[in-house]
């Protein structure tokens, strides 16, 4: 059942070539990462995971390289100066270095002249990237310079996993990929029309903010063409709002990998999370990831859930995709259109969800009431 699932990956929605080179890497806890059991044990087998597509790949590939990295500590933080180089080569890293480039890149304090010019010495040196990156580590890489510099200037196929746990091989990633597909794309070809958003949930969410000159993306796991990037399980449209315009109250009731003791609530203001409130120690946590950096209150990401067969609302990875959901994102939005750069990026879901889409000419359109899509996608 598994090798079966784990060779889906391979041929079903990244299409692995006999000439191409494949990197499978993960993180491994340290003491400064403070989790349950429960998910400590998830994380722990995030490994035998890898291990096994490693095995796999090897049926599929010229080389598969595996490496893994103690935990950097959050999701979008950029990863260590050794995958850049099973990722990249000796060459690139080493000018990229030489220049005094990577360590601003990692820290995420390059300036945009900096960027441009660690992109050429990338680009001198994409030959020597690998093909393919099926990215297996705990906490996500999919909001990086890293994964940004190999899909858009390498033209790597990568595959964003983050949280994953080996019982959505039966869930989410069993879904009928040819239908996903043109349900998200159906999907996203209207939200990309609009130019505000406006959200409200049942529990008290109500949240407008402006999507003008944004593009609406289409996470489809059809990640065969060159560049292309997407978390596996796949299904969500999903785009970055412009900064400075959300306005509202978001109202939580689900961590990203367990349900709050009680509700928490965030104030929106400037497009930005003034306040949080709430009675669940979970505050705690968000008020001190969010007094870090003014940019990590950023409200960064608007996405739509698009996937059947993803169930299960404690882990984030899969509860996103929930069809009939929508989730916010707080922190860096740079990689998929945003200008927000900060080495953070935290998603949440919320349930039955009314979206409505604002058009150019002042006409709205009710994609989602209570949970429930309006269109027949």
């Amino acid at each position: 059942m598994l090798t079966g699932a784990a060779r889906e990956i391979f041929r079903t929605n990244l299409g692995v070539k006999k000439t191409e080179r494949v990197l499978v890497f993960t993180d491994r806890p340290t003491r400064k990462d403070v989790v349950s059991d429960e998910d400590l044990q998830r994380w722990l087998r995030l490994k035998d995971i890898a291990m096994l597509l490693v095995e796999t790949g090897r049926g599929f590939a010229r080389e598969v390289i595996f490496y893994c990295y103690p935990s950097r500590g959050g999701h979008g933080v950029e990863p260590p100066e050794g995958l850049w180089k099973a990722a990249f080569g000796e060459k690139a890293v080493g000018s990229l270095k030489e220049k005094k480039l990577l360590r601003s890149i990692i820290q995420k304090k390059a300036s945009p002249g900096k960027i441009e010019e660690a992109e050429e010495i990338i680009r001198r040196y994409s030959a020597q990237a690998v093909d393919v990156v099926i990215a297996l580590s705990n906490y996500s890489t999919s909001h990086t310079r890293f994964r940004d510099l190999l899909t858009r200037v390498c033209s790597a196929r990568y595959a964003s996993m983050p949280l994953f746990d080996v019982r959505m091989f039966e869930g989410a990633m069993a879904v009928d990929w040819k239908a996903l597909r043109k349900r998200t794309k159906s999907m996203a070809r209207l939200v990309d029309r609009a130019v505000e958003v406006f959200i409200s949930t049942p529990n008290g969410t109500e949240m407008s903010l402006s999507k003008k000159g944004r593009r609406a993306h289409a996470d489809t796991g059809d990640l065969k063409r060159p560049g292309s990037f997407g978390n596996l399980p796949a299904g969500e449209v999903y785009f970055a709002p412009l900064e400075g315009t959300a306005e509202g109250t978001l109202v939580l009731e689900w961590a990203p990998t367990r349900r709050l003791s009680s509700p928490v609530s965030f104030r929106v203001r400037g497009g930005c999370v003034e306040e949080v409130e709430g009675r669940d120690d979970f505050v705690f946590t968000l008020r001190e990831r969010l007094a870090e950096r003014r940019e990590n209150a950023n409200i960064a990401e608007i996405g739509i859930g698009t996937n059947d067969r993803a169930v299960r609302p404690d882990n984030i990875l899969e509860s996103e995709k929930i069809l009939g959901t929508i989730h916010v994102a707080l922190g860096d939005n740079s990689s998929f259109g945003g200008k927000v750069k900060t080495p953070f990026h935290q998603d949440f879901v919320f349930f039955r969800p009314t979206v409505v889409l604002k058009f150019r000419d002042s006409s709205e359109e009710t994609l989602m009431k209570d949970g429930k899509l309006s269109h027949a996608f």
